[in-house]
């Protein structure tokens, strides 16, 4: 037998908590309708998930109303006040329109 012990790992590391302490589950399933808008918008956006943030902010405001998660504000979960669904086609419209240095030394 090896020194971690029959199942493997070290006996003596404690254990430590996640950042954000527990996670329960959704027993009642309070919340299933938003995890459920959430999943099918990552299969018909191919995975991107930058595509479904809206829907991803409203499952976590669910979580909090129903005590399913500790409240806290939304910005600290990495959403702005406002969703960002039209400000990175202005921003790319922007660059394009902008000449690039290199390109005005050629």
């Amino acid at each position: 037998m090896s020194a971690g012990g029959a199942f493997g790992g070290n006996r003596g590391a404690r254990p430590v908590p996640p950042e954000k302490g527990i996670f329960p589950l959704d027993h009642l399933h309070e919340c299933d309708q938003a995890k459920k808008e959430y999943i099918a918008c990552l299969k018909t956006s191919g995975f991107k998930s930058e595509k479904c943030r809206h829907l991803s902010k409203k499952y976590l405001e669910c979580r909090m109303e129903r005590n399913l998660m500790a409240k806290q504000d939304i910005s600290e979960l990495g959403f702005g006040k406002e969703l960002e669904t039209d400000t990175p086609n202005i921003d790319n419209e922007k660059i394009k329109n902008q000449s690039h240095p290199l390109a005005d030394k050629q």
